[in-house]
C-alpha cells in the first residue's frame, strides 16, 4: 500500500493535525489583551508640613497605536490656589509618555485627584490625527497628602 493511500484512510482529525504541522500555526493574532487607552502614574509625597511646597508629577502614557488629545488637571477635597489649578492639553502617542508637574501648598490634609480626559480638539496633534475612544474617556488617580 502506498503512503498516499494511507493518507486517505486517516481520520479527519489526523488530516487536520498534519495540515497544521505542515503550515505552521501563526501566533500573530493570539494577543487578545485589550490595549489600555490611558495609564497613569502619580508621584507625590504622602506627607508635608503646613505651607510646605509639594510637587506632584503625573506621567501619562497610552497603549493605543493612534495618538489621543488629552487634558490633564488636578482636583482636591479642599480649595487650593495657584499652580494647582493649571490645566495642560497635549498630544499623547504610544511610544512617547508625557510628564506633567504641579507645585502647590496646603495647610490641611487633602485628597488629590489627578485627572486625564481624552478630548476632541484641533491643532494639538500633528496633522490633527488623533482618535477619541468610544468607551470611557476620563481616567484618574486619587492620593492623600497628609499635613503634619
Amino acid at each position: 500500500m502506498s503512503p498516499l493511500q494511507l493518507l486517505f484512510q486517516a481520520s479527519p482529525a489526523t488530516l487536520l493535525l498534519l495540515l497544521c504541522l505542515q503550515l505552521g500555526i501563526s501566533t500573530a493574532q493570539e494577543d487578545t489583551t485589550p490595549r489600555r487607552a490611558i495609564i497613569l502614574d502619580v508621584d507625590m509625597p504622602q506627607e508635608a508640613k503646613p505651607g510646605e511646597e509639594v510637587t506632584l508629577q503625573l506621567t501619562v502614557q497610552t497603549e493605543l497605536r493612534e495618538c489621543v488629545v488629552i487634558k490633564t488637571y488636578l482636583q482636591s477635597s479642599k480649595p487650593i490656589d495657584g499652580a494647582f489649578n493649571y490645566k495642560y492639553t497635549s498630544c499623547l502617542c504610544e511610544d512617547y509618555p508625557k510628564n506633567f508637574y504641579w507645585d502647590f501648598q496646603s495647610e490641611d490634609t487633602v485628597e488629590i485627584r489627578a485627572v486625564v480626559d481624552i478630548i476632541e480638539e484641533l491643532n494639538i496633534c500633528p496633522d490633527d490625527l488623533a482618535v477619541v475612544p468610544i468607551g470611557v474617556n476620563t481616567y484618574y488617580s486619587e492620593n492623600t497628602l497628609v499635613i503634619n
